[in-house]
């Protein structure tokens, strides 16, 4: 019995370190604590600022570097920045914030908390004291005071995908829509999709499918070959992907079926996804993003500010951007994330709430 109870201990314990070093993605060793004038004085009388990164969405590339991007920003001012990904797992994700929340973090990001038990575990966090950013969550959270509500440009990156696509069809054509229902993203691209649908009536669209799961492109890939099959060559202009994973299971699909007259019109952007849209014959014409780096490292910036006792709004929308298959295609070597601003310029920068007190811990740190 007692042996029992000593294993249960021991694995609660681990629980408890897995969470707190950040899991998937690992956790953050302190720097030297360096002295540096002009920062505010709640940043520089913290011993170490520790900042508390939890994702819902994981497994993606996407994930990957929106949590190095808050990684990335968080260390080069000298602050502790741990990272965990639930990878979808619900319980995981809530289980992550409650652990997170007995130790001694300055704040919290919230990625992706989409459901009402994350107003729930916002509130007990700000009732610490504590502030929060939280991407692409419950919009619910605005009411939360401490909360400031962070979101990629959904209805302009959804305005210029849809856009593209309907210059490029010349405002006639069939189209398959690919979306899913249920979160906040999702749900305000689909406004404007369906604004877009009343206002074009050339535009008609004959098949639909969506799932979130762990192999969404998979059973996207799937879906749109069995339509494929039900539409002859000629009845499909193209296909509106409101997140990636799906259009990368529609692009996969329509190069098997040879079907090359229909075009991917999409939302969203990685490496992998850059990487099809080069491909030879690719049907992904274009995509619409925000770079998840930078996401990362303004929600740090924000998080950053209201540690500090500075004031910062209550909502912000990220900048979007259309990345076309044509602007990939001048270039003389093969574009990825890192090289993307040679076609596209002010891809991956941005100095949104960057202040001066930010960069002179950066300066320091870097030495």
């Amino acid at each position: 019995m007692k042996k029992k109870t000593l294993s249960k201990l021991l694995i609660s314990l681990f629980a408890v370190a897995v969470v707190a070093t950040g899991c998937s993605s690992g956790g953050s060793k302190a720097p030297e604590k360096k002295v540096v004038e002009g920062v505010p004085d709640k940043i520089a009388k913290d011993d170490q600022v520790k900042i508390m990164v939890v994702r819902k969405i994981g497994g993606d590339d996407h994930t990957a570097q929106f949590l190095a991007g808050a990684k990335q920003e968080g260390t080069s001012m000298g602050f502790v920045v741990d990272t965990f990904s639930a990878n979808g797992d619900t319980a995981k994700f809530h289980d992550a914030i409650s652990q997170a929340l007995e130790k001694d973090y300055d704040g919290f990001i919230i990625s992706h908390g989409d459901d009402a038990a994350t107003v729930e575990d916002v509130k007990k966090i700000t009732a610490k004291g504590l502030p929060v950013v939280a991407f692409d969550s419950n919009p619910d959270l605005a009411s939360v005071q401490g909360v400031t509500l962070t979101s990629q440009d959904d209805e302009n990156l959804a305005k210029l995908a849809l856009t593209q696509m309907n210059d490029e069809l010349k405002g006639q054509g069939k189209i398959i829509y690919l979306w899913v229902d249920g979160f906040p993203p999702m749900v305000r691209r689909n406004t404007v999709y369906k604004e877009f649908m009343t206002a074009n009536p050339g535009i008609q669209e004959i098949e639909r499918f969506g799932i979130a799961s762990a192999d969404t492109s998979v059973q996207t890939q799937n879906a749109v070959s069995a339509m494929l099959t039900k539409h002859k060559k000629g009845e499909i202009s193209a296909i509106f992907a409101t997140w990636d994973a799906f259009a990368i299971g529609a692009a996969r699909a329509v190069k098997e079926a040879g079907r090359d007259e229909i075009k991917i019109y999409g939302i969203d952007v990685s490496n992998a996804d850059l990487q099809m849209m080069q491909e030879d014959k690719s049907p992904w014409v274009s995509t619409a993003a925000v770079d998840p780096k930078v996401i990362g490292q303004v929600d740090v910036r924000m998080l950053a500010k209201k540690i500090a006792g500075e004031e910062v709004p209550q909502s912000y929308d990220l900048a979007a951007t259309l990345i076309t298959q044509d602007k990939l295609k001048t270039s003389a070597e093969s574009v990825n994330m890192v090289n993307l601003a040679k076609v596209m310029p002010g891809w991956g920068v941005s100095d949104a709430f960057e202040e001066p007190w930010m960069k002179s811990l950066k300066e320091a740190y870097a030495k």
